[in-house]
């Protein structure tokens, strides 16, 4: 197996010899009981004569493959969203031609699922705007993703966050925005570990009074919500919010940290899936999700296991520059050619995290060729770090 020199937490340098077996990759017809979304990246075009922390260059032709290597594991995509950078080098004119472009691919082929992100990032969070002005917003992208014949994933706002009094502005947008749609829509409640400037969503910093907050607000409008996903990183919270949600509406999952558990749910119900960590793990979750149908629990949790030490540390502290783990994976795997993203976003974790995600990537079987990912990764070692051999 290859071996390559890592950096250690303590400043260390030590030989790591590989010592994964890529997991196999799943094939047709797939059968799940759970619906699964991947929140799906964005490929950075590395080639562009662009300012990277300025202008928004992506690599249109692997973007959308990868898309279709999501659907070719019977995964749906969710479409720009945190995952692809929304609102941290992905602006909201460049996320319409992403939801656009997925819309359109997936009208190639049978069975493809693709939701679109849509918030109000078009317009800068402050105080002085009303509730109406935050309407507006969301309702200028609503309209451009339906005109597209785009499916909805209504995403926090940071203006809202930033203007609003307390939850009865937020009855207020939802109520009205909801009103207004065409489908059922997926919301989703983005923690603040994510993003810290949705701190004090749904009008309190108490995760349990939001809570009663967001619930009365589905239940009032449940007609028009196919089912929320909440990222709070906490199991507890969701399964309290699961068993309390009106009829019809489901809970998706974006638990990055204790995701099998949540799927597979208990005696009173389940989560269906809405992940970023789907993206890098992809076969992975196909194989665990036809297990899990097929009533294999322990194939199903035998799967997962070690995908849950490698989840946690790509969406550890400080959790919102978890895209670069996700990006490094793909980079690895051979699916882009450089190890670049939006923004400069490649930057924000340090060489030793990156040498942790590999070598826990490796344990889970997600390096696709050994070889190559590590010849990539000695490479970029040599060249960020200084690391030779």
């Amino acid at each position: 197996m290859p071996t390559l020199t890592l950096p250690a937490a303590d400043g260390s340098l030590a030989p790591y010899a590989l010592v994964g077996t890529p997991v196999a990759r799943p094939k047709p017809p797939f059968h799940f009981s759970r619906t699964a979304f991947a929140a799906a990246h964005v490929v950075a075009d590395p080639l562009a004569d662009a300012n990277p922390w300025l202008d928004v260059a992506v690599d249109w032709e692997r973007t959308l493959a990868f898309r279709h290597t999501l659907w070719d594991l019977g995964l749906g995509v969710a479409e720009s969203m945190d995952t692809a950078q929304r609102g941290m080098g992905l602006d909201w004119e460049t996320a319409l031609e992403l939801g656009k472009r997925s819309i359109a691919e997936a009208r190639t082929r049978d069975g493809a699922v693709v939701f679109i992100g849509v918030g109000t990032d078009h317009v800068a969070p402050s105080p002085d705007l009303t509730i109406d002005d935050i309407i507006e917003a969301y309702e200028t992208q609503i309209e451009a993703v339906e005109a597209a014949g785009g499916r909805l994933i209504v995403m926090a706002s940071r203006a809202l966050a930033a203007a609003a009094k307390g939850p009865d502005d937020y009855a207020k947008v939802y109520g009205r925005v909801l009103g207004g749609v065409r489908e059922p829509v997926i919301l989703h409640w983005l923690g603040e570990m994510f993003d810290p400037a949705l701190a004090g969503y749904w009008g309190s910093g108490d995760h349990a009074a939001a809570m009663d907050v967001c619930l009365d607000i589905m239940a009032a409008n449940a007609a028009r919500i196919d089912g929320i996903k909440i990222s709070l990183l906490d199991a507890g919270k969701e399964i309290a919010m699961r068993r309390r949600l009106p009829e019809g509406v489901r809970m998706y999952t974006g638990d990055d940290f204790n995701y099998p558990e949540l799927i597979a749910g208990d005696a009173e119900g389940f989560s269906h899936a809405l992940l970023g960590i789907f993206d890098p793990i992809a076969p992975v979750a196909s194989a665990a999700l036809a297990a899990l149908a097929a009533g294999d629990r322990a194939r199903y949790e035998a799967l997962f296991a070690p995908t849950l030490p490698l989840s946690r540390h790509i969406f550890g502290a400080p959790t919102r520059f978890y895209k670069t783990g996700v990006v490094f994976l793909a980079w690895l795997n051979g699916l882009q050619p450089a190890f670049t993203m939006l923004g400069g976003q490649e930057s924000t974790r340090s060489a030793v995290h990156l040498a942790g995600l590999f070598r826990l990537a490796d344990a889970a079987g997600l390096l696709d060729d050994p070889g190559r990912a590590a010849a990539r990764f000695a490479r970029w070692l040599a060249v960020h770090a200084g690391i030779e051999g």
